[in-house]
């Protein structure tokens, strides 16, 4: 058969059933169309054009091919490729990049049928393709841009600017993100790379008596198969607690359905997943314990023996002041039982990782080149984890190796909002690798990713709030329990993170809070965007407008009243002491607020940096590789926020080096360590780090040109070693974080109870980046919108209902709103230029807001999530005249 594939005629002789997406991605070498759910059909990621239509590749066999014409964004003709990457950087359309080729492609299509697209008629368009970082609206605007440009043969200028702090400046290295062209780990091949595929439990809880690995070993093109046994080091990993094993060993038990038992490495992808269906595991299947509030009681049977106590993976409680005075004296007093729900994270980049033997750099990642290679390293892995650091010490400890003996280059992934701070298949990778002596991918399905990686804690709060006759609040008490699942991560974090923010933005004088994280057989639960935080504020948000509602008070009024401000105590404690923005949030949403009928109204806090006691750093180097050439190198994750531009833009401001000398890259090869990429904290701590490399450079640069100061390094580094414990640690005042983003928004309906308008007003300190800093709200707020009324991973018996994405409730084009972005800029004492994390804090206070409008529309208060909205009446047809 031949079909044209980008103008060229071409000849296929292959299996007819054979996907186009893997063929462009295998055979033909395009990998600009992205698998991100294959064969799901669920995200579009894959969309290419077929005889000028926008076509999913994933499901799309090769039989129907003959004679058409396939585009994909290499055929698109220098102009278009000039025009929708421009536009789409222009407009920020483009944040971790994973799925915009796949929207570029939709685009094309609509436009060469109409170059005059409304917003609506994008939005439709755009119904097969998922995004889950800009919350679609920055991406309507690029391809509005795009279509005029078309339409009028005019081309994009590339916006430009001196890169300094509060610049509109271009996202780095963007524009080929846009085309696909910018490689994730999935689409880098090496010569002579293996593969290897996971054979999971069956069961959530079982106990193994055999593993037989005979007849896959046998299969022709299988390499080896790996059991926990061929582990050379401590298979028992973790970020905080060790108590996940790499993968279970013959008379151990399993903990939920996502634990692996056995490796697979073959030739090439088919051979290795057709081979793990032959590895023959005999289990003595148990009884799973799956309630959480069942699992903490004394006699429950224990979950993870690496917890051999009881199941109650930690308890975190802040108390003071006096309870029960405060109730006796208030003068109302509300209290609710409030349940969250296990959330999937959809990042649109399946994991993947590659490990090869040594320590030098493949050529081909000219974005990550080194200087020199690292000839101590016995294996290099290319990882899109969220804290290569972290990934090192694992993959290390796992492998019997020393940190110097293990190199992690990190390759910007295509999201993680959370879902890839722990360990997946790099370890794996590594282990094969090093053991075989050849480079060796592996990756995760969309159903395996939904099967094995940590989710969003689904919590059971009950709440009790207090005010006097004049609306103060007088006091909360809370109790928070959630479901960890099977290992720790970071679960016992994320129920702190509750206690620490019980009170929401408001100060409360007397407290009593406490949060239960509890090991069940269900899938873990780990970090996701709001760690807790969205959890406690959706059940806080939703009493207060209960009080107002008892005691008669002005909802945006109480809000105000109560709001932090200097002096302000947290929940835990903390006296805030500066760049308190709440009610300069509120006052800017005062008068939207007032002109409808059916708003919700809820306000956020959110903490900047790990805290609690942890000692939390970033250091960074500057290295003058020549004239034109500056090199960053520092240690957090780039997936989609700007991290690498908070880097270029605070280079640019401190020494006025043009933006387009300087290259950003994270190799722990030059051990500019930092920890997980999480909690908001990259900006402060790389920034602080970036002002400090950057302090002798500057000076240099007072009498020496950058040619005369190629060769020469520059280190930084800023940390905070004073932050406590939830408590009155020791004797000392708590200070459980260094710094705190604040918000308000309304979610506003129309007059069927349906979303009309989202006004998010934002305290971000500094606003770095504006169209950055809008689009990290834009797709906050999509989440939050999701997470408050549609997306919900169903677990029965220990497993996922559904692992198809589609499932999973995420909203798509047509089904968001309008937002308005309102930024505030109450400068933070500590962060760089006053700036503060706002990763997180877009959609803290959205489910609250959302569960706040529902009520103002039928009167019924909603303590379960999601919320689904009203059925929309249908209007009935026109009477004929």
């Amino acid at each position: 058969m031949n079909f044209i594939l980008n103008g060229t005629l071409t000849a296929y002789e292959g299996d007819p059933e054979q996907p186009l997406l893997t063929y462009l991605r295998e055979t033909a070498g395009i990998v600009s169309a992205k698998d991100g759910c294959s064969p799901q059909a669920a995200c579009g990621c894959c969309t290419v054009q077929i005889n000028g239509k926008g076509t999913l590749a994933c499901i799309t066999p090769m039989k129907k091919l003959e004679g058409a014409a396939i585009i994909t964004t290499e055929g698109l003709g220098e102009f278009r490729q000039q025009v929708f990457a421009n536009s789409f950087v222009n407009c920020g359309g483009v944040q971790c990049g994973f799925c915009i080729p796949g929207m570029v492609m939709q685009a094309n299509a609509l436009i060469d049928k109409n170059n005059t697209p409304s917003r609506d008629e994008i939005a439709t368009a755009l119904q097969p393709n998922l995004c889950r970082c800009t919350g679609y609206v920055k991406i309507v605007d690029a391809i509005q841009t795009a279509a005029k440009a078309i339409r009028t043969e005019e081309e994009v200028p590339l916006k430009d600017s001196d890169g300094h702090v509060g610049a509109d400046h271009p996202k780095y290295d963007s524009q080929n993100l846009v085309l696909g062209f910018r490689p994730f780990v999935d689409d880098i091949k090496l010569p002579g790379m293996h593969f290897g595929a996971l054979r999971f439990s069956d069961h959530p809880r079982a106990k193994v008596l055999s593993i037989d690995t005979s007849a896959a070993a046998q299969m022709q093109g299988v390499t080896r198969v790996f059991t926990a046994a061929d582990i050379p080091g401590d298979r028992v990993i973790g970020l905080i607690y060790q108590d996940w094993p790499m993968m279970i060993g013959i008379g151990e038990v399993t903990n939920y359905v996502g634990d692996v038992l056995a490796l697979v490495v073959a030739e090439n992808e088919t051979i290795a997943r057709k081979a793990t269906e032959l590895v023959k595991v005999e289990y003595e299947v148990l009884e799973p314990m799956l309630d959480m509030h069942k699992a903490i009681l004394p006699d429950a049977p224990i979950v993870n023996k690496y917890h051999p106590a009881n199941n109650i993976l930690t308890r975190s409680a802040v108390k003071r002041g006096d309870v029960d005075k405060a109730r006796a004296e208030s003068a109302h007093v509300v209290r609710g039982q409030y349940q969250t729900q296990w959330i999937e994270h959809g990042f649109m980049e399946p994991e993947s990782a590659i490990a090869y033997p040594g320590g030098e750099m493949v050529p081909s990642l000219a974005f990550a080149q080194a200087e020199t290679n690292n000839n101590q390293a016995k294996v290099t892995i290319l990882s899109q984890g969220q804290g290569v650091f972290e990934d090192r010490k694992q993959i290390a400890k796992a492998l019997g190796l020393s940190l110097e003996e293990v190199r992690v280059v990190l390759i910007p992934n295509g999201g993680g909002f959370g879902g890839k701070e722990d360990l997946t298949v790099q370890g794996h990778a590594a282990l094969a690798a090093h053991l075989l002596g050849i480079p060796v991918k592996v990756k995760l399905t969309r159903d395996e990713s939904i099967m094995m990686h940590p989710k969003r804690h689904p919590v059971w709060m009950d709440y009790e709030i207090g005010c006097d006759n004049t609306g103060l609040f007088t006091f909360v008490k809370v109790r928070f329990v959630g479901d960890s699942g099977a290992y720790a991560s970071v679960g016992a974090k994320v129920l702190e993170r509750c206690v620490g923010h019980a009170t929401s933005a408001y100060h409360v004088p007397v407290v009593e809070s406490e949060a239960i994280a509890a090991y069940t057989n269900n899938v873990p639960c780990g970090a996701m965007r709001g760690f807790g935080v969205n959890q406690a504020t959706y059940g806080f948000e939703s009493l207060v407008d209960e009080l107002c509602k008892l005691g008669n008070f002005d909802r945006w009024q109480i809000r105000y009243d109560n709001a932090m401000t200097i002096g302000s105590l947290t929940a835990t404690g903390q006296v805030l002491t500066g760049g308190v923005g709440t009610r300069e949030t509120l006052l800017a949403v005062k008068d939207e607020f007032y002109k409808h009928k059916f708003v919700g109204i809820a306000c956020g806090l959110k903490n900047t940096g790990a805290g609690n006691g942890l000692y939390e750093n970033s250091k960074v180097r500057i290295f003058i590789a020549a004239p034109d050439r500056v090199v960053a190198d520092h240690g957090w994750t780039e997936m989609g926020q700007g991290v690498h531009s908070v880097v270029l833009q605070t280079i640019c401001t401190e020494t006025n080096i043009p933006p387009r000398f300087i290259q950003v890259r994270v190799d722990t090869k030059y051990e500019q360590s930092a920890g997980m990429t999480t909690a908001s904290r990259a900006t402060a701590l790389v920034g602080n780090g970036t002002i400090a490399a950057c302090r002798q450079l500057k000076e240099d640069l007072k009498t020496h040109s950058l040619a005369d100061l190629v060769g020469r390094e520059y280190f930084g580094e800023w940390g905070v070693d004073w932050t406590t414990k939830p408590g009155h640690e020791n004797g000392k005042e708590p200070k459980t974080h260094f710094s705190y983003s604040y918000a308000t928004q309304l979610v506003i309906l129309d007059d069927d109870g349906q979303l009309k308008k989202v006004v998010a007003a934002h305290d971000a300190g500094k606003i770095y980046n504006p169209t950055l800093f809008e689009g990290q709200l834009e797709g906050s707020i999509h989440m939050g919108l999701g997470y408050a009324i549609s997306e919900e991973l169903v677990m029965e018996n220990g497993r996922a209902k559904s692992t198809m994405l589609r499932k999973c409730g995420i909203l798509r084009a047509k089904e968001m709103p309008e937002v308005e972005v309102i930024g505030v800029e109450c400068a933070d004492p500590y962060g760089p230029y006053g700036a503060k994390g706002v990763g997180e804090i877009g959609l803290v206070p959205t489910a609250g807001a959302v569960g706040n409008a529902l009520a103002q529309f039928d009167g019924v208060r909603r303590t379960t999530l999601p919320m689904k909205l009203p059925k929309k009446v249908k209007a009935p047809p026109p009477k004929k005249a």
